[in-house]
């Protein structure tokens, strides 16, 4: 069965970072989409970023375009998530969800087309 374990949450002042992890396993299509979302208290979960192996590419949120950043290391089955300048409008829950089919620009945030997520990690941002 597919799993994924997300790490690496806490907390951090404004104008800070954080690095989040997501661990998978079990995951075996040809073609996936792995994607970060958050959820804060009282909001909808809202996509943050996704990267596709069938196309290779990155998508992010407008509200962090420019400070997050998703990469993965294949051979530790592993994505990260890197935030830096970091908002009090950051702070959520961060859930690492995926898609065993590539999800494009016009698909990757919506929540309903992801199968599998993690427990999340909290992501706390204060001063």
């Amino acid at each position: 069965q597919v799993q994924l374990v997300e790490s690496g949450g806490g907390l951090v002042q404004p104008g800070g970072s954080l690095r989040l992890s997501c661990v998978a396993s079990g995951f075996t299509s040809e073609y996936y989409t792995i994607a970060w979302f958050r959820q804060a208290p009282g909001k909808e979960r809202e996509g943050v970023a996704r990267f596709s192996n069938i196309d290779d590419n990155t998508y992010y949120a407008d509200s962090v375009q420019g400070r997050f950043i998703i990469s993965s290391d294949n051979a530790k089955n592993t994505v990260y998530l890197e935030m830096n300048r970091l908002k009090p409008k950051d702070a959520a829950v961060y859930f690492c969800e995926t898609a065993p089919i590539g999800l494009g620009a016009f698909r990757w945030t919506d929540q309903d087309e992801y199968d599998y997520w993690g427990q999340g990690t909290q992501v706390t941002v204060s001063s």
